[in-house]
């Protein structure tokens, strides 16, 4: 029979004041009485004492007060003095050994605890578990006595902490005294780590563990090891902070037995909908070799690196995203293992704020950016570079959308762009600044008539420069040491003049473009029809010669042969001068679009087709410049890609010339007047990518939601074999040919490959390189294999051969608090270097 008791506390407080004095009842009750309904049932019995003030609930017993929950055999409430105990039933059914059932379980919010007795008071808070066992979110600890001494501290007698969610877990600690304080930290001393259930043989005299993942202050675990080059080190010994929500740092430090070290830093930052960012800085001095060693076998070289990421959205319309690194030019050789790091030649910098108005169709972008040559030193600086741009608009446009009814100045389009750059270029000790301003100015329309698209255009493009160049020969008197004399020779100096310019250029342009279809309907062998797109357009672009001295934007000098000599005077700006030669050019091309159509499944009941497959895209291009004095016909050019289903992508282009060669030099002569032939092929290139996976060819497994007592000897034929093994294969084909003299063939052939899959659900492959067939080698092959250990994890990275070869082995805890615990190896370039 079971009972409930709805409202106890409201029983007792009408028995105590028939029992009791009068007293003041305006008074509040002390903190941590019994003040709140009580609830409380019971399969077997549940009695009350009125006249102790006590209850008892025999038989799966449940209690509920607040936030707190009880589930016990036995469970005892004693009202005077709020003490609370339960205890399991001893369990008769098996003489031959003393077993518990329906052992206490509380109930504590989000916390839960498990023992086989427990005492609790309402008012202190405090309790006293025995065998007890908390199960938190990622982690849990168990103690043969529990005490609790506050809402959140609680002492444990021989005690156990583990992150391994199973009931014998693979790995744990123990000690014998252990104090926890939920939602921080889990202190210990003399604590033993058991793995497999055999003790490490060396304890640790005290211990400090995180009782729940997240960021939280403390000391960071070095990397041991030894290197043939630096000697015995440790790597990333230092402090995280975690200074707020919104913030932390870490500084760590590096040491090398023979001499060198290493020092970083990292702050980072972040606030959620709104910025993040991280700021590094880092120096290293690295010492190879031993003090008593030849300098021929020692080096020294001091390495430092400063990084700031930053990404904001301030509002909808304006953002702002930085992304610097300045760094000495042997840091990422010295001190990274990431492949892209140490096989960079440049490192670009970039930091960009952007803002739109999209009601007005307008934009401004600044930028600032920088490109370092990581061999030459080289510093290229661009601080900064301004953009607004005015999108595609119509001013002569009416309230009418439709273009049936507009006129034609209507279609009228007008779009503007403005640019302004300060450009500073290192070279050595050589420091070079150019700034400049450009102003583009488009009008463009696209009527229709009849069957084709007619588009005349406008460009006119401004630009505005505070320098330009001078170039002069001068006799400059030279001392020959050999003769001991004197001579002069002639040398080209080039000077900057500072003055204000404006390079005004132009430019003219009418197309004209259609299409035309072709279908082909055999309706068999499950195609239904064939579709040809052709795509013809011819356009004719006039552009006056700039470099005719009516301009004034180029000048002359006379070289040492007595030759007059043009130059662009405005040619080392940042936008470049006026360009030579006028175009008075008409050029053709043609867009084909093969596709095909599949038919109709007849057993698909919808209204949709059969499938559309696009075969094949191919485009060719010429040109003919009248103005031209020679070369007029231009190189024709060709390009083609295809997808095969979803398997195969090949992409491909290459182009002709019409013209003759003699020897190494071009000359205005036909292929065609030589008698070999119309044309000649000048290069040609393509790629073929591939990628498989066993989803894409077996499907992906799919679990049967049919009952395995129903299935059928015929469900049984009918199902196919699934393809356990998970893989992924990416390859890809490059074939470069260059071939502008006949005479000889510049060749590029490359294939790259990256393989991964897993052999079981917890082992990963991955297999990644490149073959140059030219040089008929591979190009920096690297293995990377992973194996879940459940509440371990097993890394092994391996260059084989190269420059770079070496390997890396790391087995690790998983848990994020214990990802120090680990025992690493590393050999070649992944040796003394940090991670």
């Amino acid at each position: 029979m079971k009972y409930f008791l709805i409202a106890i506390s409201l029983f007792f407080s009408t028995l105590q004041a028939q029992t009791e004095t009068p007293r003041d009842t305006t008074t509040g009750k002390k903190g941590g009485e019994i003040d709140d309904v009580v609830y409380a049932s019971a399969s077997d019995s549940l009695i009350f004492d009125v006249s102790s003030k006590k209850m008892y609930l025999f038989g799966q017993a449940d209690l509920k007060y607040k936030d707190i929950e009880l589930n016990s055999g036995l469970i005892n409430l004693d009202y005077n003095t709020n003490d609370l105990e339960a205890f399991g039933i001893e369990d008769t059914s098996d003489t031959a050994k003393v077993r518990w059932k329906e052992t206490p379980v509380l109930k504590e919010g989000f916390e839960v605890y498990e023992g086989s007795s427990l005492k609790y008071n309402f008012k202190t808070q405090r309790g006293f578990i025995s065998m007890a066992k908390n199960r938190e979110k990622d982690s849990r600890y168990e103690g043969e006595k529990v005490k609790k001494v506050e809402k959140n501290i609680y002492f444990i007698e021989h005690g156990m902490f583990t992150t391994c969610e199973l009931d014998t877990p693979h790995t744990y600690f123990t000690a014998d005294q252990m104090k926890v304080i939920q939602k921080d930290r889990i202190i210990a001393r003399w604590i033993f780590m058991n793995i497999a259930g055999v003790p490490f043989p060396l304890p640790l005299p005290f211990g400090i563990f995180p009782s729940e993942g997240g960021r939280k202050s403390g000391l960071i675990i070095p990397t041991y090891g030894q290197d043939a080059r630096r000697g015995q080190y440790f790597n990333n010994f230092g402090y995280f902070w975690a200074i707020s929500d919104y913030m932390d740092l870490s500084l760590t430090g590096d040491y090398y037995s023979k001499g060198g070290y290493g020092l970083h830093s990292r702050f980072r930052y972040s606030k959620r909908y709104s910025f993040d960012g991280t700021f590094t800085a880092d120096f290293s001095k690295i010492s190879i070799g031993e003090s008593t060693d030849p300098l021929s076998k020692r080096s020294e070289a001091d390495d430092w690196n400063l990084s700031w990421t930053h990404s904001q959205t301030i509002n909808p319309t304006t953002q702002l995203n930085a992304n610097l690194r300045f760094s000495s030019s042997s840091y990422l050789q010295n001190n990274s293992i990431n492949y892209n790091d140490i096989l960079s030649q440049n490192i670009i910098s970039n930091a960009t704020f952007t803002k739109r108005w999209d009601e007005s169709g307008t934009s401004l972008t600044i930028n600032y950016s920088r490109t370092q040559k990581l061999q030459s030193g080289d510093v290229t600086e661009s601080l900064p570079s301004l953009s607004f741009t005015k999108n595609l608009f119509y001013p002569l446009r009416g309230e009418s959308s439709d273009p049936r009814t507009q006129k034609w100045y209507e279609q009228i389009g007008v779009s503007y762009n403005a640019n302004l750059l300060n450009r500073r270029i290192k070279t050595g000790d050589k420091i070079d600044n150019r700034a400049g301003a450009q102003h583009r100015l488009q009008i463009n329309a696209s009527p229709k008539i009849g069957y084709f698209n007619i588009s005349p255009s406008i460009n006119y493009n401004e630009k505005w420069y505070n320098k330009r160049i001078k170039i002069e020969n001068v006799k400059i008197t030279k001392y020959d040491p050999e003769t001991d004399t004197e001579y002069e020779k002639d040398t080209l100096i080039t000077r900057d003049i500072n003055e204000y310019n404006f390079v005004r250029t132009f430019e003219m342009s009418l197309s004209a473009s259609t299409k035309l279809y072709g279908i082909f309907q055999p309706d068999m062998l499950g195609i239904e029809a064939f579709r040809h797109t052709l795509r013809p357009s011819i356009s004719y672009v006039y552009q006056p010669d700039f470099s005719d001295d009516t301009w004034g934007y180029y000048d002359y000098y006379t070289d040492s042969e007595g030759k007059i000599v043009k130059y662009d005077k405005f040619r080392n700006e940042v936008y470049g001068g006026a360009g030579s030669g006028k175009r008075q050019a008409i050029n053709f091309s043609i867009g084909n679009i093969f596709e095909m159509k599949t038919q109709k499944d007849p057993s698909d009941t919808s209204e949709s087709g059969g499938n559309k497959i696009q075969l094949l895209n191919l485009d060719a291009s010429v040109g003919y410049n009248f103005a031209s004095e020679e070369y007029k016909l231009s190189d024709l050019r060709l390009s083609y890609r295809t997808q095969i289903g979803q398997y195969l992508s090949f992409n491909g282009s290459s182009a002709y010339t019409f013209y003759d060669y003699e020897g190494d030099t071009k000359v205005n002569r036909f292929l065609v007047s030589a008698g070999k032939g119309l044309f000649r092929l000048t290069s040609f290139n393509f790629s073929v990518t591939t990628n498989l996976s066993s989803d894409k060819l077996y499907g992906k497994k799919e679990e049967s939601s049919d009952d395995s007592l129903n299935t059928t000897p015929e469900k049984e034929k009918l199902k196919k074999p699934v393809y356990t093994i998970p893989w992924d294969l990416s390859l890809s084909y490059s074939y470069s040919l260059n071939k502008l003299n006949p005479s000889e063939s510049n060749i590029y052939s490359n294939l790259n490959a990256n393989l991964s899959f897993s052999l079981t659900e917890n082992w990963r492959f991955i297999v990644r390189g490149s073959y140059d067939f030219d040089r008929k080698q591979f190009t920096a092959p690297q293995i990377s294999i992973y194996r879940d250990l459940h509440c371990w994890e097993f890394n092994l990275i391996w260059n084989p051969i190269g420059t770079y070869r070496g390997f890396r082995f790391e087995l690790r805890m998983k848990a994020p608090e214990f990802r120090d615990i680990k025992v690493t190896r590393s050999h070649g370039v992944f040796s003394g270097r940090g991670y």
